[in-house]
């Protein structure tokens, strides 16, 4: 991946705010909306989850996910030619008691600053989704395979 194009999926992660969680679900693929912010401390995503969504459980059971985040499309872009990143890794919630949960709880409420009071709840959880793959699509016949080098630099 050349620094353009890594430039472009940083914008992308860094310009949009929600993403698809693509989840195991009793043995079916689930999908899910999430807010997310990066992780300050590991190439990743965070993602301040509650105990009641089916998709918190299904981390918990199986912690391999997929999120896809896509670029807004106008009335009159192309579809498939939509900029959109999938990631696929492993989600681990955060110990509330730890430095890392701290700096992950700062990066996440500056960027949400209203899901605030979401953290005095107590079914509400912080996971880092640290990827070992992704897949950005720039455009239509752009489509690129990011190495842990391109990680790193887009996420760390």
């Amino acid at each position: 991946m050349d620094a353009d194009t890594r430039d472009a999926l940083r914008a992308l992660l860094h310009e949009q705010r929600v993403a698809a969680l693509g989840t195991l679900h009793q043995g079916e693929p689930a999908v899910s909306m999430v807010p997310y912010a990066r992780s300050p401390d590991a190439p990743g995503l965070l993602i301040h989850v509650s105990a009641l969504a089916s998709h918190t459980r299904d981390m918990q059971a199986h912690p391999r996910v997929s999120l896809m985040v896509m670029a807004t499309i106008g009335p009159d872009d192309m579809v498939q030619a939509l900029p959109r990143a999938t990631l696929q890794g492993v989600a681990q919630p955060l110990a509330d008691d730890t430095a890392a949960y701290a700096r992950g709880k700062a990066a996440y409420l500056a960027r949400f600053p209203q899901a605030e009071m979401m953290f005095d709840l107590g079914d509400f959880s912080l996971w880092c989704v640290t990827p070992d793959q992704l897949r950005f699509v720039a455009g239509f016949g752009r489509a690129h395979n990011a190495s842990e080098a391109d990680l790193a630099a887009v996420l760390g």
